[in-house]
């Protein structure tokens, strides 16, 4: 795909980063076992982790992450860590989330969920082990990331994740089911659930680099519109796509009675708002004056374009 940007191309650009990325999560992701050198209980945990984490997945987080990084000529290094990290927690949130104890859900990135494949007992372990490993890798001993710079991106993304993001995202999506919502309670509900770990992934790249106020906000702003913007469009891609395109199982939330944007505003004016979200995302970027923006503008085409 062509972003705005005349000569820059997301595909490549994507790829390469891809690589790097799925390099690290592969030799990170071992909760200090060996794999298939250890026996029982600790090889079944890395096997569930790594199961829930690679070969899978869009990695926008992680693109957001290092897209955002090399827009402020940021510490790449930093921003690797900080884009491995992102993943790991959006993988625990997915397991526990799949887990019939909240969605109860057999079908994510295109095969069994990890507590349909190893139980829940280890699922659960998984996702626990899995949001460690994340604020681990945010804090190496060899000291090739600044203290400083540690501490903040720690203090994101427990932000973007805990009971001022994420996680109260979900508690409240669980006690709507079956009540109805106004559209601003909607907005509320996926800024935190969806949108607080997208929008924590474009700041902790940004975080890797010099900081500028102006730039700072701008870049907040972008990343809010870009995360409510994926969920419009999931809402919309779970009541028009099957569950072979998604990966996960279509048409779930309307079975389940959950308030999403098509059931608040209809299915053509949530597809309208997806692409006001989108101008409102590249207004914020004209406004970061950034040095390298198009790998954000291309992310954020991707995100209300996508069909899966």
């Amino acid at each position: 795909m062509q972003s705005a940007d005349a000569g820059f191309l997301l595909g490549p650009w994507a790829a390469a980063h891809l690589l790097r990325v799925e390099d690290a999560l592969s030799r990170w992701v071992t909760a200090d076992v060996p794999v298939g050198q250890a026996h029982g209980a600790p090889a079944d945990l890395v096997q569930a982790m790594r199961y829930a984490v690679l070969d899978g997945g869009k990695r926008l987080r992680p693109l957001l992450v290092l897209g955002a990084c090399e827009s402020v000529q940021g510490d790449a290094a930093a921003a690797l860590r900080a884009a491995c990290a992102v993943e790991l927690i959006h993988a625990y949130s997915l397991v526990h989330d799949d887990m019939p104890c909240m969605d109860n859900d057999v079908l994510r990135r295109g095969k069994p969920t990890v507590h349909v494949q190893f139980g829940e007992a280890s699922a659960l372990l998984a996702g626990d082990a899995l949001q460690a490993l994340a604020f681990e890798l945010l804090t190496p001993e060899e000291g090739d990331v600044a203290p400083a710079v540690q501490a903040r991106l720690c203090r994101l993304l427990a932000r973007a994740a805990g009971s001022a993001g994420m996680a109260v995202g979900q508690a409240i999506d669980l006690a709507s089911v079956g009540r109805p919502l106004s559209e601003q309670q909607l907005r509320d509900m996926h800024q935190r659930k969806t949108g607080a770990l997208l929008r924590g992934s474009v700041l902790m790249g940004a975080a890797c680099g010099p900081g500028d106020p102006a730039q700072w906000q701008a870049l907040s702003d972008f990343g809010s519109a870009i995360g409510l913007a994926f969920q419009v469009v999931d809402d919309v891609l779970d009541v028009t796509a099957d569950s072979a395109t998604l990966g996960k199982t279509a048409g779930k939330d309307a079975q389940a009675d959950k308030p999403t944007y098509v059931s608040v505003l209809g299915l053509e004016r949530s597809r309208r708002y997806a692409r006001e979200l989108l101008d409102a995302a590249c207004t914020a970027l004209e406004q970061a004056r950034l040095a390298h923006p198009a790998p954000l503008r291309a992310l954020a085409h991707m995100v209300v374009d996508r069909s899966h």
